[in-house]
């Protein structure tokens, strides 16, 4: 049985700032490892990780 729950969140500006920038980063990770895949023909999830793993986590 699956239960869907609505959540409406309301951030204090702090948090929205916070919650954007976190959000920002995230989708510049997905698009930098989206175009090592597509350069290294990598497109299974542990070769991929091998290859952008530790360069995501530093940026």
């Amino acid at each position: 049985m699956k239960v869907v729950v609505r959540v409406k969140l309301l951030p204090t500006p702090v948090q929205a700032a916070a919650l954007e920038a976190t959000l920002t980063a995230c989708n510049e990770a997905a698009t930098w490892a989206a175009s090592v895949a597509f350069e290294t023909n990598t497109y299974r999830s542990l070769p991929l990780r091998k290859h952008t793993y530790q360069e995501i986590k530093t940026r």
